[in-house]
């Protein structure tokens, strides 16, 4: 399973979208410092993730959601929180990251 995520930077709120083969163990590397281009905005909360079964469709997801139409749409899919006046930092996900 390869996963599509979005992570919010808790120091500057600034979002990051990748794809990885294993989520809990990338999303702890951002933490750690250990990928430059995310080093100096830690730490990041999981915001938001998609699995695809073959690498191919979840690169191609990817890049779609960094398009300024994959930004409207994460933008779209997380409006409810949102509306409701939360944060997207607190908007939940089914994964328990340890």
């Amino acid at each position: 399973m390869y996963y599509t995520y979005l992570l919010q930077s808790l120091k500057d709120k600034t979002w990051y979208t990748g794809y990885t083969k294993d989520l809990k163990e990338r999303v702890l590397i951002h933490n750690k410092g250990l990928n430059f281009s995310t080093k100096s905005k830690r730490p990041w909360k999981l915001l938001y993730y998609e699995a695809s079964i073959h690498q191919k469709d979840a690169k191609a997801r990817e890049k779609y959601l960094k398009s300024g139409m994959g930004k409207r749409y994460l933008r779209n899919r997380l409006k409810h929180q949102l509306a409701e006046g939360l944060s997207p930092v607190r908007v939940l996900t089914t994964l328990t990251l340890r």
